[in-house]
């Protein structure tokens, strides 16, 4: 691994020279183990500790299939499906590793006794599978983490509906906590120059995400004017949704749960915000029972930060905790789109808000590899900035998941991989220069 870490360091290696360099036989990844899939069988979601189940194993290298490439991994970051994976909720991941290895020959390789999890990297590209062109050894890049077969009709008006649809490092093996990552080349993006490996690691999966919850047409397909409830607004993925609202025009409606979040969201731009800590909403009575007087006094609270208007679009992915709300406080025809349930899948509204009012729920899941280009593309012309607030080395990767799931974090949450620390792999200065507070509006808060 030192000759890959020296040939990237020494930014005159061509094409040619990571071509020749020789690939180690192993490397240092993050795991979970199919034999401690039960180890939090008679606990609650809340008191299941990943730094348990997460663990550094150094792995073989994996073969290498047609239409893929080996990076090498400079830094990665924690997503929540890294949680659900350490935590085997809502069910092991194994599952999804042993379904892939049934599809061919060459998917047996991902069906492992051991998980090696991740859905975010920045790196460097070290080998190309037979049918590459694209790409080349050498090739700085990122990668989103939708892996697609497109075998089927079905994928190809969006792909995100190939049958055969999964994420990388979640639902696929050799994931990007690791110091060599598996992926599929159209999975590959050009590397932001004017960020470091870290920085360009952490918006991978959210900012994609919330690029298809809110801009794209197959999601809320947001316009200027438009207001829109971000709900976890300075969270790793609502960080993005705030910052693609106030790009696009639109009037986000932030809600946070403290005033250290709150103050977040007004230095990336946001005028309406919600302390529901400070404002003490509790939309549940008890375990069983909502309580639609806490939906309308949230609605109210919101159109006095509106000028009187109900939002035309939520941004939703706590789930159960908030949706009966999000269905209530939305405008007679406006839509709440989905991708995510971190507070419960079980999802409970009055159907007569929707029905009655004509809105609609959108489920959104990812994105297509347009839909993460035009993402990252924004990344790279500095019109949407990183939003990480904290990096851990490789080894503490346990702690950082730990971090996520307790909701202890601001933004993204970065892993060191390769990189020896933090601030390497800038290319251009200039570029970073004027966006450099956006850069760090998260570190410094």
């Amino acid at each position: 691994m030192k000759e890959i870490l020296d040939a990237i360091q020494s930014q005159t290696a061509t094409s040619a020279d990571f071509a020749a360099l020789p690939l180690p036989e192993s490397y240092r990844a993050i795991t979970v183990h199919k034999d401690e899939t039960e180890m939090f069988a008679d606990l609650t979601t809340r008191d299941k500790d990943p730094r348990k189940s997460i663990h550094l194993d150094d792995v073989p290298v994996p073969e290498l299939g047609p239409g893929e490439a080996l990076v090498a991994v400079m830094a990665s970051s924690v997503n929540y499906n890294s949680v659900w994976t350490s935590i085997f909720e809502p069910l092991s991941t194994f599952g999804f590793l042993e379904r892939y290895g049934r599809l061919s020959e060459l998917t047996k390789r991902h069906d492992l006794p051991y998980h090696i999890i991740g859905s975010d990297l920045a790196g460097v590209v070290l080998r190309t599978g037979p049918g590459v062109n694209a790409w080349n050894p050498g090739d700085e890049v990122v990668a989103h983490c939708l892996s697609v077969e497109l075998e089927s009709s079905d994928g190809h008006n969006d792909t995100m509906l190939d049958p055969e649809q999964r994420i990388w490092g979640f639902e696929t093996n050799f994931g990007g906590l690791a110091e060599i990552a598996l992926v599929k080349s159209n999975q590959l993006m050009p590397k932001p120059d004017h960020l470091s490996w870290e920085e360009a690691a952490a918006p991978g999966l959210v900012n994609s995400t919330a690029y298809r919850q809110l801009v794209s047409r197959n999601g809320a397909d947001m316009k200027q004017g438009d207001n829109v409830l971000i709900w976890g607004a300075s969270g790793g993925l609502g960080s993005y949704a705030t910052q693609f609202a106030l790009a696009g025009g639109a009037n986000p409606i932030c809600v946070v749960s403290s005033p250290q979040k709150a103050e977040i969201c007004r230095s990336m731009g946001a005028e309406a915000i919600i302390d529901r800590t400070a404002e003490d909403y509790k939309f549940w009575k008890d375990e069983h029972h909502q309580d639609p007087r806490e939906w309308k006094r949230f609605g109210k609270r919101i159109r006095e930060l509106t000028g009187g208007e109900d939002v035309d679009i939520v941004f939703e992915h706590p789930g159960r905790e908030t949706f009966g709300a999000s269905v209530y406080v939305t405008r007679k025809g406006g839509t709440i789109v989905t991708c995510a349930s971190t507070s419960g899948y079980n999802h409970e509204y009055d159907n007569r808000y929707l029905w009655m009012s004509l809105k609609r729920i959108i489920g959104s899941h990812f994105a297509n590899y347009r839909e993460a280009w035009e993402a990252n593309r924004l990344i790279a012309k500095g019109k949407i900035h990183p939003t990480l607030s904290k990096v851990y080395a490789l080894e503490e990767t346990g702690q950082a998941a730990y971090d996520v799931h307790r909701n202890l974090h601001q933004g993204k949450v970065g892993v060191l991989a390769l990189a020896p620390r933090e601030g390497l792999g800038v290319r251009d200065e200039e570029k970073r220069a004027k966006h450099i507070d956006a850069i760090n509006r998260f570190r410094n808060v």
